[in-house]
């Protein structure tokens, strides 16, 4: 499932991959539910941090 995807992913990536909306996925972000880090004004999220968070969900 993960073969494709890039190991640093944008917002909008991770939204598609995680069916999500974009409240949702700040609210995931914002809980620490999952790990993200800005770059300017841009969030990006590790290929990684996802997994977890698929794991312990």
């Amino acid at each position: 499932m993960f073969e494709k995807t890039p190991d640093i992913m944008t917002f909008k990536e991770c939204r598609m991959l995680l069916k999500v909306g974009k409240n949702t996925l700040l609210y995931l972000i914002h809980s620490g539910q999952i790990y993200a880090f800005k770059i300017g004004n841009r969030w990006k999220i590790p290929k990684s941090a996802v997994i977890e968070y698929l794991r312990h969900r």
